[in-house]
């Protein structure tokens, strides 16, 4: 049965981390249930979290929400593995928050997470590299430097990090957006992307093809913006990942607008049916956080598709 469980967990380790986040839900549903029947409490959190990704991961954050809270609140007198799961459980609460816009709401749970944690650790990583995030989403250019500034110490600290690396990039790849240096975003999000493709990550390489593109279009580098806003889109779409395949098909629609109306209303027209469908998953307070967010908002604005 052990055995059986831990078969489990490195099938949905590597769906959420090197596949299709789908393919792991079941494989995580059943390891979540023979980990508690055996009273194996670490591992049933730690399959709770790895469930938790692969649902956000294609957009089902209302599932998402309902397996990660309950691993998250466990307390901070809890033993130390516990704590690490909790740590990795609330990070990933924040960046479900994060992607419905409720940054102030995330930046709350990376806090939890960071006082988890102690800031150490793979767990510790993503708190600070949420925070910095928040910080990102916020506005708030010197605090997101300063959590950067401690996510790369992190990083440099474990040579075989390539999912924190990865994640260093795109956030490196944000703080270069939101102060006015898209130049520089498309250089770490390039390198992000090439990392990895080199880790055999294909979410991760369509996430990084995003922040690149959009990274392009500040450039003005329209041509090159399409064709990596395309790869980015087609790759989401491949891997079932309707929180990257959505933005890319509405920036790239913006994009080509006057160029290519044809393709422009196919690309918007998908990423409205790709906002309804995650709408679709939320509770009824988080599903009019999410439609009223700006820029979904605008997209929906737009001709129905």
């Amino acid at each position: 049965m052990a055995d059986d469980l831990a078969a489990l967990l490195a099938s949905g380790e590597r769906a959420a981390f090197h596949g299709r986040p789908a393919a792991g839900l079941e494989p995580l549903r059943r390891a979540v249930e023979l980990a508690h029947g055996q009273g194996l409490v670490a591992e049933a959190g730690a399959a709770g979290w790895l469930l938790g990704v692969c649902l956000s991961s294609v957009g089902r954050y209302g599932g998402a929400l309902q397996v990660l809270e309950p691993t998250a609140a466990m307390g901070a007198d809890a033993a130390v593995e516990l704590q690490v799961v909790a740590g990795l459980a609330a990070a990933t609460v924040a960046a479900v928050n994060r992607q419905l816009g409720r940054h102030g709401s995330a930046r709350a749970h990376d806090e939890q997470a960071l006082t988890l944690t102690g800031g150490a650790g793979e767990a510790g990583f993503d708190a600070v590299v949420g925070l910095a995030a928040d910080a990102v989403g916020l506005g708030e250019a010197g605090a997101a430097r300063e959590h950067q500034a401690a996510a790369k110490a992190l990083v440099e600290e474990h040579a075989h990090w390539w999912r924190q690396r990865v994640r260093l990039g795109w956030l490196e790849a944000e703080i270069g957006l939101l102060t006015g240096e898209p130049e520089a975003a498309a250089e770490v999000a390039h390198e992000a992307v090439e990392l990895a493709e080199r880790s055999g990550a294909p979410r991760h390489v369509a996430k990084g093809l995003l922040f690149l593109g959009v990274a392009q279009v500040e450039s003005a580098r329209e041509d090159d913006a399409a064709a990596t806003l395309r790869r980015a889109a087609l790759l989401a779409e491949s891997l079932g990942t309707l929180p990257l395949l959505w933005p890319a098909r509405a920036v790239l629609g913006a994009l080509v607008a006057e160029r290519d109306p044809g393709e422009s209303e196919r690309c918007l027209a998908s990423a409205r049916r790709a906002v309804q469908t995650i709408g679709d998953d939320l509770p009824d307070e988080l599903r009019d956080a999410w439609l009223e967010r700006g820029d979904v908002a605008a997209l929906r604005a737009g001709a129905p598709g």
